[in-house]
């Protein structure tokens, strides 16, 4: 028994990683020195999940709190240290929606955006999001349209993976959806090329 625990030591790598595990601590990842292409992968795709899966979990479990502990909860919610009033929006998304009619391509917020329709809109809603490929800003101006020009659609815009995760970092480090970020760089691309030949500032006529 002793000669395991020592062994077991041994294998723990500096920082708190164990020799082919990457562990998760209260204040990011230890990887190992030794950790595979395909381990960090794999890691990868399941902090995805989590992190895209978050909302709902917590969801579900202040429903089944609420329902089951009646009385106690509250407290289960504070010695957690979770925020309540986030959590019960989450409740109350999560109710919305039981699980057979969540969508898994689709973010928890296209569901909080449609939660307050009912259920037969909210499926309409997220069967054209999913297959649109909308993002929640363009989920919310769809079912919103304001007033303005009549709206055009852009083509699709097919591209290398490695120039869109670029894209989607940039949009990111200034903290603006990615489809905003999309269309305000094509904004400032045509002021530029439109500026020199004296454009910049002539409407745009709609066909007849």
């Amino acid at each position: 028994m002793r000669v395991d625990k020592v062994n077991a030591v041994r294998r723990r790598r500096p920082g708190g990683a164990v020799e082919g595990r990457i562990l998760t601590t209260p204040v990011g990842l230890a990887f190992p020195r030794d950790v595979t292409f395909e381990s960090w992968e794999q890691a990868g795709q399941r902090i995805s999940r989590i992190a895209s899966s978050s909302a709902r979990y917590l969801g579900d479990w202040l429903v089944y709190g609420q329902d089951r502990y009646t009385g106690r909860y509250r407290r289960a919610v504070e010695a957690v240290g979770l925020d309540y009033r986030t959590l019960r929006n989450y409740a109350w998304i999560a109710r919305k929606f039981e699980a057979s009619r969540r969508r898994p391509g689709l973010p928890f917020q296209h569901h909080a955006e449609v939660a307050a329709l009912p259920p037969a809109e909210q499926d309409r809603w997220l069967d054209l999001a999913e297959r649109e490929g909308w993002s929640r800003t363009a989920l919310r101006e769809s079912r919103e349209p304001g007033p303005g020009p009549l709206r055009a659609v852009l083509p699709r815009i097919t591209a290398a993976g490695e120039a869109v995760d670029r894209r989607r970092r940039a949009a990111t480090a200034v903290d603006v959806d990615f489809e905003e970020w999309v269309v305000a760089a094509l904004d400032q691309a045509a002021d530029r090329d439109l500026e020199p030949a004296g454009l910049r500032s002539l409407p745009v006529r709609s066909a007849s």
